[in-house]
């Protein structure tokens, strides 16, 4: 059922948001190499149930199969120039799911690294990365998401690129902004919590918040330093599934669904509103975030 981030807010209840979608997409044969977009005009059905199997564990957001969907990172599988065609299929999918069910879900369109470093650390221009994030932001707004997701970042410099894309395509579509605080309570390029939240509320967002990283103690850290500072703006918290580690070549989290129900109670006493997983997690995970918060909230 459709609904508005105003309306889903307002209600003063915490949000669920979903988990991995990596996770899932390689759980159902994801090759490494392959980017996971395509996938969304190659195997929708399996996109569709992904997104199902998380509103149906009580997700109220779902974040669209295009973390990796602008035309800077998709060059790096030749898939530049088909962007704008696996964003607008990435948010229809997830439409499709949101409005087949009787509770309000909000579609959110996801928006990752481009995989390049801003000048002057790299060679890639702001407005050059602006206009890519732009291209995408449109391209999921078009297919039906209801917000603009940020996700990942560690450089505030594309985060502004990113705000600044989302904003010339989509003036009058809300944007979420989220951080991953994975180097010794920093991001990879050195930026604290506390700078994040402070520049992220400044750039007007609708929320902010942490994803990722090395799971949800790291997390919880980040999230209480940024209700430190006092923006007055929703935090979000999307701790991966545990610290990740490699079994072989394969990646393997191993928090389970009642250490992350464990999770989500912390952080929300830390000031989180939307809480949801990253890297790891499945609809169990989930379900287990929803039924704790639900019970807390009783």
């Amino acid at each position: 059922m459709r609904t508005t981030w105003q309306t889903l807010l307002a209600a003063g209840r915490p949000v669920i948001a979903d988990g991995g979608m990596g996770t899932m997409l390689i759980a159902r044969g994801l090759q490494r190499g392959t980017a996971p977009e395509l996938w969304n005009v190659e195997r929708p059905d399996d996109v569709r149930a992904i997104h199902r199997a998380y509103i149906q564990a009580g997700a109220q957001i779902v974040l669209t199969n295009s973390f990796g969907g602008s035309s800077l990172r998709l060059g790096m599988h030749d898939l530049a120039e088909r962007a704008a065609e696996l964003n607008r299929a990435a948010a229809r999918l997830a439409r499709a799911e949101a409005d087949a069910v009787s509770q309000p879900v909000i579609v959110a369109g996801s928006i990752g690294p481009t995989g390049q470093m801003i000048a002057p650390m790299g060679t890639l221009l702001p407005e050059v990365a602006a206009a890519a994030f732009a291209e995408q932001a449109e391209a999921l707004v078009a297919g039906g998401a209801d917000v603009l997701w940020i996700e990942t970042m560690s450089d505030l410099e594309e985060v502004r690129a990113a705000v600044a894309g989302c904003r010339q395509a989509a003036p009058e579509t809300s944007v979420v902004a989220t951080m991953t605080f994975d180097t010794r309570g920093r991001t990879m390029m050195g930026t604290t919590p506390e700078q994040a939240a402070t520049a992220l509320s400044e750039l007007g967002v609708v929320a902010l918040g942490a994803n990722c990283g090395k799971g949800p103690e790291e997390l919880e850290a980040a999230i209480g330093r940024m209700q430190g500072i006092g923006s007055g703006v929703p935090l979000v918290a999307k701790a991966n599934a545990g610290a990740p580690r490699l079994e072989g070549d394969v990646t393997v989290y191993d928090a389970t669904p009642d250490v992350m129900a464990a999770y989500a109670l912390r952080v929300r006493a830390l000031g989180a509103s939307i809480i949801g997983a990253c890297c790891g997690s499945t609809p169990e995970h989930i379900r287990a975030i929803a039924g704790a918060l639900a019970a807390g909230a009783s």
